[in-house]
């Protein structure tokens, strides 16, 4: 969930370098942060509770020199955000950052107080310092003390370290979150990902599970768990993902809402044939023609993606779809079948739950298939094959454009996998493509009327509660609708299948609450309709997005009603057109409220932690 940034230098001050990779860094947590480096035989910190603006402040009228140095951006987990719990954790020998939890830290902790060693922090991170710190003073070197604390410390972490005594060094330990390394020519570097090592660098090298880097100006060393000296394979970086730049946009939230035409283009082009109206997937390492079973595994927006594509699976393929929530599928005994395919959707690639379902899943022998946004992620060197979204880079922690991406690709797949097993036919598979390539312009028509959107936002807020309703592949674009307005927020919202409201939420209803529903008319839209009378007869404050047939349907109910016209869609192009107004709706609202679009508290762009 933290960002880790480190630099080694020949000769040069790196603070800059560390703040400017922090910067990139900052959707992975911004509760406090700090950097720390080596100077005249000294370890030199300086930490800020709050975001980077805060510790940038520190900068300028604290010197902060030294040609080694590792920097943090936190997402607290051990103990409250505040300039004490900040990263590094220093001693008088070491300085350490951390990503990930330490499992056992209570019983490290007592330990390492009953040695007389006093802890300055809440934080599981700065029990490592120390463990680091007394092997070294019972006289091992920097990476033996450093194994040492490895074989201690139980759980996920990814560590920067520096060593006083080895100002020429810098460490770097993975096991189960993510850390890469660059390289230039005089210079190497630590960052949590790719996007982080961008501008300093064009290939990076991506540590395995239980290796330990010892990484010099110009020289890079890795040993494996094993202690054994490897050479781990480098990546070039894509550039392209070093250009998130806000431009003309307020918010990287506004700008990847307003990016999905082009972006859902580019991962069109990717996966379907423009000539023939097929779909054009790379080849798969295994067969899909006999599968039975297909399992669709994610967290958050990615989960609701996956319920989404569910009917698609199951209409295309006409194969039984299960969508789990990654935190809680490891944790059933599920009957698995050497024929079912196993599918797991993340934006980051990172994500904790759903990589370890995705690791518990290939032990059983499972066919799996990853669908991220990070090519390299740990999710695609974990699976059988990756399907990259092609979203580009998302700063705003709320996913936006990665969300539609995702449905862009399960939407191929499920294609795919239906002409394979012969459940579709080339006429079929012909239209449904065509309705995928609408996408891009359906998706601007609804942008062209975000004034009209606007004016509604302004109309019904303040906003306390809202209800999201929603029938078929309305209901999960219903909890997408919620989610969003709660991330970004702060208001506590439902989303619901409609068919449900009289089964308990109808107890909500009350006068002026917001309740917010999307009703296609070719689909279920007499059944939402009925649901719509409900909770105006109970003086809900209704919104109801629809095309124009289903406005016109609703007669003179419709002047009773806020309503935003959307294009007439279809199977393929519903869960799109109806998603972006929740975007902008909850976009607008949090704008209203004044409250941090791209950085909402207490969240993180990548869950790296479980």
């Amino acid at each position: 969930m933290c960002g880790i940034f480190g630099v080694i230098s020949s000769n040069n001050d790196v603070k800059d370098q560390i703040f400017d990779g922090l910067r990139k860094l900052e959707y992975r947590g911004y509760d406090s942060s700090g950097i720390a480096t080596i100077n005249n035989g000294s370890i030199n910190c300086l930490k800020s509770q709050g975001n980077l603006d805060q510790l940038q402040k520190k900068l300028i009228s604290e010197k902060l020199f030294g040609t080694v140095g590792i920097g943090h951006t936190r997402w607290a987990t051990h103990g409250v955000p505040n300039e004490v719990n900040a990263h590094p954790h220093i001693t008088d020998e070491v300085a350490v950052v951390h990503n990930g939890i330490i499992e056992n830290f209570s019983l490290l902790k007592n330990q390492i107080v009953e040695s007389g060693i006093e802890f300055k922090s809440e934080t599981d991170s700065e029990a490592i310092a120390h463990l680091i710190t007394l092997y070294i003073k019972s006289g091992m070197d920097g990476y033996a003390a450093i194994r040492a604390t490895t074989e201690d410390i139980q759980g996920s972490y990814a560590l920067a370290i520096i060593i006083r005594s080895e100002p020429n060094k810098m460490f770097a330990v993975r096991k189960g979150s993510p850390l890469a390394v660059g390289s230039s020519v005089n210079e190497n570097y630590i960052g949590s990902d790719g996007y982080s090592l961008g501008n300093y660098c064009t290939e990076v090298t991506y540590l395995k599970d239980g290796d330990i880097a010892i990484i010099e100006p110009k020289n890079l060393q890795i040993y494996n768990y094993k202690n054994e000296f490897v050479k781990r394979k480098s990546q070039s970086i894509d550039k392209s993902i070093t250009l998130a730049e806000k431009g003309v946009f307020k918010h990287f939230m506004s700008k990847e809402i307003h990016e999905q035409p082009s972006v859902i283009q580019d991962a069109i082009s990717h996966y379907i044939n423009n000539e023939d109206f097929t779909v054009n997937l790379p080849k798969l390492p295994f067969n899909l023609s006999n599968l039975k079973n297909i399992t669709l595994v994610a967290c958050g927006s990615s989960y609701y993606a996956g319920l989404l594509a569910r009917e698609w699976f199951e209409k295309f393929a006409r194969i039984k779809v299960d969508v789990e929530i990654a935190s809680e599928f490891r944790y059933r005994d599920l009957p698995m079948d050497s024929s079912d395919l196993k599918i797991f959707i993340s934006q980051s690639g990172e994500t904790a739950d759903t990589l370890a379902a995705l690791k518990h899943c290939k032990k059983l022998k499972q066919k799996t298939i990853s669908v991220v946004n990070v090519p390299n992620s740990s999710m695609c060197r974990n699976s059988d094959t990756s399907l990259n979204i092609y979203a580009g880079p998302e700063i705003g922690v709320a996913s936006t454009k990665a969300f539609t991406c995702q449905l862009i690709v399960l939407a191929c797949l499920a294609i795919h996998i239906g002409r394979i097993n012969g459940n579709i036919n080339n006429i079929s598979e012909n239209t449904y493509v065509k309705s995928l390539l609408t996408i891009p312009r359906l998706i601007s028509n609804v942008l062209d009327n975000e004034d009209d959107l606007i004016r509604i936002v302004k109309d019904l807020n303040p906003i306390k509660n809202a209800l999201y309703l929603g029938r078929g592949q309305m209901y999960p674009v219903a909890l997408e609708g919620a989610l969003k307005l709660k991330e970004i927020s702060y208001i506590h919202a439902e989303g619901y299948p409609a068919g449900e409201m009289k089964h308990g939420p109808i107890a909500l209803l009350e006068r002026g609450l917001p309740v917010i529903i999307s009703a296609p008319s070719f689909n279920l839209f007499d059944k939402t309709a009925s649901n719509l009378y409900e909770v105006i007869a109970r003086d809900g404050n209704v919104l109801l997005i629809t095309d124009k047939d289903g406005h016109k349907q609703l007669g003179d109910t419709a002047k009773k009603i806020r309503t935003f016209i959307v294009d007439t869609a279809d199977i393929i192009t519903a869960p799109f057109i109806y998603t972006i107004p929740y975007q902008l709706f909850a976009y607008h609202t949090a704008l209203l409220k004044g409250t941090d679009v791209d950085q909402p508290r207490n969240l993180a762009k990548s869950v790296t932690v479980e």
